[in-house]
């Protein structure tokens, strides 16, 4: 016969055990669920216009990343990292889908449309499958926080192009600091979300990294892929009065905002990072940062630095498509690595997919490559494949150490990358057998490609031109 008053008194011991079970059995469950035999969780970290020589772990001497340097000690840093087009829009077709968006007719960048392209088609073509498609089918819940940029119209969006969750804006840009739903300027437009009420915008790099981390916090108990896609330091140069207080010793005041806009996306970073550790996720986590293109120069004050690279957005030299590019995943990569041969974004779709489990099959017609097994081993593989670039009115191919820039104007530039990596001497003059060879796989691409989307106007085509004679900055200022 049970005693009442014993079982009084045993009950709070009773309750202090079970509690304890419980708390043990949820840290084997976390611990379980981070373990190294589950899925690895995929975060992708897009800048936007970042310049190439403006991070701390590719030598800037002005601008302060510490949390981005730990970053790229923390895992492989890729010394010759590339993006597919110079421009936001096409760079992120490419990325997002691993194939070459010239090869899907994606050549320009998505700006106002001449009038005799159909808005229907302006925007990621509903025949390509995404990055997060293919990982939602095997098993991942996705998330994109940020610049989207891929079509406006509702069937291009972002929550049915394979994002779960999805917390954006239209037009590919924004006001830092606020919206305004009455005004017709596209960067005031009203934040979009398929999960909330968006609240207002406090400065909207801040608010980017915000809805990463709730993104985690939501989904810690499940592999997750997360696309944070900022929009710093693009324009409009706006930063808080206090983050460019801290770059007050410089004179320029368009480098001086735009060094604070690098500063707070760097702190956001930071935020990802350490909400990844707080989860118990961040030793299973791959996470990639790069920009989207080059830094931009400006016709009198540029305010990025590509070096000791010449070019910029909206070219094809190396300052135009050689970014900062970083991959970490603590469980699999030697911290402080190095990796000296060319990569490409087009590379991350089946790098991701073939560590979340899944397979890449030749009818998926991908342009990139599995990373994993050249940066999991201390041998350094060389990709054996040709990259190749086409943008408006100008064409590219990098074979080894060789790249090759068709304009339209001027005999081939060829430049000896390992010998010559500002591109300052053009020596197609004494090697006229690669150039025809290097021409001839190139138009052969050209010819095999679709037929345009649509075109951005006219007017940028001298612009980018003009900026092949352009003087750069190859050095860092101190």
């Amino acid at each position: 016969m049970v005693n009442i008053k014993m079982l009084k008194t045993l009950t709070p011991l009773i309750s202090a055990i079970a509690t304890m079970a419980l708390a043990v059995f949820s840290v084997s469950v976390v611990a379980a669920n981070n373990s190294s035999g589950q899925k690895p969780n995929l975060v992708i970290i897009l800048a936007d216009d970042l310049g190439y020589g403006d991070v701390g772990f590719t030598g800037s001497k002005q601008i302060k990343t510490p949390h981005l340097d730990k970053l790229a000690a923390s895992g492989v840093t890729f010394e010759q990292g590339y993006v597919s087009a110079p421009v936001c829009g096409p760079s992120r077709a490419g990325l997002i889908t691993g194939r070459n968006q010239v090869d899907f007719g994606f050549d320009n960048n998505l700006v106002k449309r001449a009038p005799q392209y159909n808005k229907d088609h302006f925007g990621l073509p509903l025949s390509e499958t995404t990055i997060a498609d293919r990982l939602q089918k095997l098993g991942y819940v996705t998330g994109l926080m940020g610049k989207w940029h891929l079509g406006d119209e509702a069937h291009f969006q972002a929550q049915k192009r394979g994002f779960d969750d999805v917390w954006t804006y239209p037009h590919g840009g924004h006001d830092y600091f606020r919206a305004d739903p009455k005004s017709k300027e596209k960067y005031l437009q009203p934040l979009i979300s398929n999960y909330k009420t968006p609240e207002p915008i406090t400065y909207i790099t801040d608010d980017t990294g915000n809805e990463s981390i709730d993104f985690i916090r939501r989904n810690s108990d499940k592999p997750f892929f997360l696309y944070a896609s900022f929009n710093a330091p693009h324009a409009p140069l706006q930063a808080p009065a206090a983050d460019i207080e801290l770059y007050s010793h410089i004179k320029d005041e368009k480098r001086r905002i735009y060094s604070a806009m690098v500063h707070r996306l760097d702190v956001n970073v930071g935020k990802i990072v350490d909400e990844l550790k707080a989860q118990n996720l961040l030793d299973n986590t791959i996470i990639v940062f790069l920009s989207d293109n080059g830094g931009p120069k400006a016709k009198n004050n540029p305010w990025t630095i590509n070096a000791p690279f010449r070019g910029s957005k909206g070219n094809l030299l190396e300052g135009g498509i050689r970014v900062p590019f970083i991959m970490s995943w603590p469980n699999k990569i030697k911290s402080g690595s190095r990796y000296t041969h060319a990569v490409t974004a087009l590379d991350l779709t089946p790098t991701f997919v073939k560590a979340a489990g899944g397979k890449i099959v030749k009818k998926d017609k991908l342009d990139g490559v599995n990373l994993l097994p050249f940066i999991t081993t201390d041998t350094q593989v060389v990709r054996n494949k040709e990259l190749m670039w086409r943008f408006t009115i100008s064409a590219s191919i990098l074979d080894g150490d060789w790249k090759l820039v068709r304009l339209p104007d001027r005999l081939p530039l060829l430049y000896n990358l390992k010998t010559d990596p500002s591109e300052l001497n053009n020596d197609a003059m004494q090697h006229l057998e690669r150039v025809e060879r290097m021409l001839k796989t190139l138009g052969g691409w050209t010819l095999s490609t679709p037929e345009l989307l649509y075109q951005e106007g006219s007017r940028y085509k001298r612009e980018q031109l003009n900026a092949y004679d352009k003087t750069y900055q190859l050095t860092q200022p101190n």
